[in-house]
């Protein structure tokens, strides 16, 4: 009786789908050499496309965080606007939109030098951006960042 040999078609086709998938992840992903303007293009276009109030709010933080801050690089970091130093995210905000919130969110990471004695705030809820807020935010921006 002939030996029959086990199909490897099964197994052809999912190697060929797990490559298949493992280039359009590659391909997703910004190159580690994107240069800045095109991480800002993209916070741009991610700003642009939250829903009012939220837009004019995130033109403003873009700005005061530029304006502060110009050593950042401005990237998407979870599809937010993000703000990296070497290529780690120090700051970051967020529309209302994004998780259901009533709040737009400001959030500075582990990488931010906002250390004040053993507890400190990471996050802001910004209902409104007013002059005395934008100082405020100008200064953690710039103390982060230091």
């Amino acid at each position: 009786m002939a030996e029959r040999k086990p199909a490897m078609k099964g197994t052809q086709k999912s190697a060929k789908s797990t490559t298949k998938k493992a280039a359009k992840k590659a391909a997703a992903r910004p190159s580690p050499r994107a240069d800045k303007t095109d991480g800002e293009s993209a916070v741009l276009a991610a700003i642009v496309a939250m829903p009012e109030p939220y837009r004019v709010m995130g033109e403003r933080l873009h700005a005061i965080i530029k304006a502060s801050a110009p050593a950042l690089s401005p990237k998407l970091w979870y599809g937010m606007p993000a703000y990296a130093k070497n290529g780690k995210v120090v700051c970051f905000f967020r529309s209302a939109e994004k998780f259901k919130e009533r709040y737009m969110t400001l959030g500075f990471n582990n990488e931010a030098n906002l250390d004040e004695g053993h507890m400190w705030p990471i996050a802001f809820a910004l209902m409104e951006l007013t002059a005395a807020e934008e100082a405020r935010i100008g200064a953690l921006v710039k103390k982060a960042v230091s």
